[in-house]
């Protein structure tokens, strides 16, 4: 028998009352064959091939959800980074291509589209940098687009020309969304060592090493471990990894049964099981809170980082144990705008940026939406980027800046996003100026430990 009838009990109770949720289910597609000397051809076969690809995504995620009784939170799709297929193309502005991946996403009725990416860590194509210097205008003019730019890698080193536009472009794109407290930025992420099969959004996309399409699957439930380390007050750390670790499998016991399902339905290969923990703004719902359980008397407070680390190990040990597909990011996400405890620790003077740099070092990602006053230079932000690049790049690990500088906003102000994103508290940053090291450009080396052959 596959599943016990006190397994089936424990999974419903995780479904009811923690928060146990799929997180998404996230189509990847290959656009390599849409290329084209043509970028209305190309946009053309771009929009054909994913109204045909996908055209079932949403309503098998549906079935799922209502024969199983599994919430599956968000439907998404995740394409070939958009610099590589445009680049055969005429155009010299990627609006388009952002415009006919929104189109297509909207009419199969998914959440978001991965994709509009660019893989920068070494050097530029002009594909790349035609769409970096697009995505200010691909993100403010669409609603579902999600951009990604991987600008450094433990390769490869960390492409400091790259990491100066990036910021350049965060600022530009806060400033086309004003109006909505710079909301394009919540839809771009800067990477170091970006995974080709990250199902969550921003940053996922199909990468050129993955097959025609597959299913990822990611699960989430932060308010499961939360609820098991209730009542361990006394426990040794011993047993509370333990305890984290064993309800990590279970998590990862159904998430690989909702990808196996939808895979066969859809008639595409199972790609990977990302298992993270993604909190949402919800009560009950936070990674913070988790830490807190541990002992910690608030997220940030000394002890914070360790205790993450711990949480983050356990989490990945426990998927391993249950799958073989384990892929992604897997670990704990730490993005302030969408965890009500982090929300809490930053009003309350617990957590600065400067401790979530500290806690990226041993979370799934990095410095994810965070606000910052909207009078923030361009050189700060991609100071704060290479920063946040430097940790993922010597530690072998993945690291992500997602910034937003919001608009006419000062530190102390909250900004609201609503759904998913939540609402952040503007956070106060160090000022001290860092143009001279920016303007350098060029690339820093890999580190020594990078040449493994």
């Amino acid at each position: 028998m596959l599943f016990t009838a006190k397994e089936i009990t424990e999974t419903l109770d995780m479904f009811l009352h923690y928060k146990l949720d799929i997180r998404c289910i996230t189509l990847g597609v290959s656009l390599l064959d849409c290329a084209s000397s043509s970028a209305t051809e190309s946009c053309r076969k771009i929009y054909d091939k994913l109204m045909k690809t996908a055209a079932r995504l949403v309503e098998v995620g549906d079935e799922i959800e209502s024969e199983y009784g599994i919430p599956i939170i968000n439907k998404r799709l995740s394409v070939t980074p958009i610099a590589l297929v445009a680049a055969a193309s005429d155009a010299t502005d990627y609006s388009s291509f952002a415009e006919t991946l929104d189109r297509a996403a909207s009419e199969l009725g998914v959440d978001f589209i991965g994709g509009f990416s660019a893989l920068v860590q070494k050097g530029f194509t002009r594909g790349d940098r035609i769409l970096i210097d697009s995505i200010p205008q691909a993100l403010s003019s669409t609603e579902k687009v999600c951009s990604s730019v991987n600008v450094g890698s433990t390769k490869a080193g960390i492409n400091m020309d790259a990491v100066r536009l990036m910021g350049e472009t965060i600022k530009k794109a806060a400033l086309m969304t004003g109006d909505q407290n710079g909301i394009a930025c919540a839809k771009l992420v800067v990477f170091c060592n970006a995974p080709e099969d990250n199902p969550f959004m921003a940053g996922s996309f199909h990468g050129p090493g993955e097959a025609e399409h597959c299913l990822n699957v990611g699960v989430s439930g932060p308010g499961v471990i939360y609820a098991v380390l209730e009542g361990m007050e006394k426990a040794s750390f011993d047993e509370i990894a333990e305890t984290i670790k064993k309800t990590a499998f279970k998590i990862t016991r159904m998430g690989q049964l909702v990808g196996r399902e939808a895979s066969k339905r859809l008639g595409v290969p199972f790609g990977i099981l990302d298992l993270s923990l993604a909190p949402t703004p919800a009560v009950g719902d936070s990674v913070a809170r988790i830490l807190e359980r541990m002992g910690i008397g608030a997220a940030g407070t000394h002890g914070t980082t360790a205790a993450l680390a711990m949480l983050t190990d356990m989490v990945k040990k426990g998927g391993l144990m249950a799958s073989g597909s384990v892929g992604g990011l897997s670990g704990a996400f730490i993005p302030v705008s969408e965890d009500e405890g982090m929300i809490a620790a930053v009003q309350n003077g617990n957590l600065n940026l400067e401790k979530l740099e500290a806690m990226t070092s041993v979370c799934s990602v990095g410095l994810d939406m965070i606000a910052i006053p909207g009078d923030t230079s361009p050189a700060t932000i991609s100071g704060i980027i290479a920063d946040e690049m430097a940790i993922g790049m010597v530690n072998g690990k993945t690291t992500a800046v997602r910034l937003i500088p919001a608009p006419g906003k000062k530190a102390g102000d909250f900004i609201e996003f609503g759904g998913l994103l939540g609402g952040a508290p503007v956070m106060a940053i160090d000022n001290a100026p860092c143009d001279i090291f920016i303007a350098r450009g060029g690339r820093i080396p890999a580190p020594v430990h990078s040449f493994r052959n």
